[in-house]
């Protein structure tokens, strides 16, 4: 195997773990910005109000996504694994 082909594996495991993880970060991000808005237009600053509905939010996210998640990651795996019997 020679440089180029770990750098090409490296480089889709890199983009598979962006593709699987976006989805949960952009709507952890999306909650934050929504809550800090309500916290900045109520004057209200207690900080332990952003975790719960993130976590909440995170979470209900990752259960809609988590086929897509599978299929993605099973998919990396599979390309690697063809990659490993063809030899490079």
């Amino acid at each position: 195997m020679t440089g180029a082909e770990v750098l090409d594996i490296a480089s889709d495991g890199i983009w598979t773990l962006l593709i699987v993880s976006m989805p949960m970060m952009l709507v952890g991000l999306g909650v934050g910005v929504v809550i800090a808005l309500f916290q900045a237009l109520t004057q209200i600053q207690e900080m332990t109000l952003v975790f719960v509905p993130k976590i909440v939010a995170i979470f209900v996210t990752m259960l809609l996504i988590l086929p897509f998640m599978g299929a993605t990651m099973a998919g990396y795996m599979n390309r690697v694994i063809d990659m490993i019997i063809v030899g490079g």
